[in-house]
């Protein structure tokens, strides 16, 4: 047995690569999410002195609805940068013109548009809440109820019947129940922004590549042909800290498993 004192700095880098997401996907459709989070205090209790690193954190998902696979994320404010950056990054990661379905979030739209231009169809399912403005509906610890949900077509031809963001919802429940920092109504919350992202990376890791999915009865890096085989954790670890090119996968489509800089910052 081999032990290894690794700086707490490092130990973060490493963890930031595994997570990062993939490159060169083919992913006809997309689904796009907010999941809310906080860090070191909820925003109503953060002053101007605490800066950008506290409160409301917000992570930005992209999902392969059929595949099941975090093609990537993005955490930080809710706000149009981050919005856009989390739109370049995905661009950068999809080879073919994909559907793109999110929800209302007015920053989206001209995101999407800046990143994908004509290669892509985006709808957005537009949800309505009873009682109070959408937004504010949409943001509150217990959503307003929601009276009807109406899809419109964005930018080029969705398929209507396929505009939908309910798998990137179900994968939000999945984050929770992973994620002790994810739980609602605990004092597990994280305390730093870089350990939040640190976490999450690495959950983004193992689900993408260790965990064998329920309904695909494989790991979503498999459905999408990038490896033969759910990785082990000392796979994952050995892949991380390794400057080795992967093997050449063994499936859907021949390519290159290459990991890239997730939009972490």
């Amino acid at each position: 047995v081999e032990f290894y004192i690794v700086h707490v700095q490092v130990a973060h880098h490493y963890i930031m690569k595994i997570g990062a997401g993939f490159a060169d996907t083919n992913v006809d459709y997309i689904e796009l999410d907010e999941l809310w989070s906080f860090v070191g205090k909820k925003q109503r209790r953060t002053t101007p002195a605490d800066g950008a690193d506290k409160g409301d954190q917000y992570i930005f998902t992209a999902l392969d609805r059929f595949n099941k696979a975090i093609i990537t994320y993005r955490i930080g404010k809710r706000d149009a940068n981050n919005t856009r950056r989390f739109l370049y990054d995905l661009r950068e990661r999809v080879m073919n013109t994909p559907q793109i379905n999110s929800d209302a979030f007015p920053a989206y739209p001209e995101a999407v548009w800046s990143a994908f231009g004509d290669d892509c169809h985006y709808g957005q399912v537009v949800k309505q809440y009873v009682g109070e403005p959408p937004i504010n509906a949409a943001r509150r610890y217990s959503p307003g109820v929601v009276v009807g949900i109406r899809k419109e077509r964005i930018r080029g031809f969705p398929v209507n019947h396929m505009i939908s963001t309910s798998h990137v919802e179900r994968s939000n429940l999945t984050a929770r129940m992973a994620s002790r920092r994810l739980t609602r109504l605990t004092n597990g919350f994280s305390k730093k922004l870089e350990n939040h992202k640190a976490a999450f990376s690495l959950f983004v890791a193992h689900y993408n590549l260790c965990r064998v999915h329920e309904t695909l009865r494989t790991t979503p890096a498999m459905a999408l042909g990038l490896t033969d085989h759910p990785w082990s954790i000392g796979e994952l670890v050995e892949a991380a800290i390794s400057n080795k090119k992967p093997q050449e996968p063994q499936g859907k489509r021949i390519g290159s498993l290459r990991v890239i800089e997730g939009s972490l910052s």
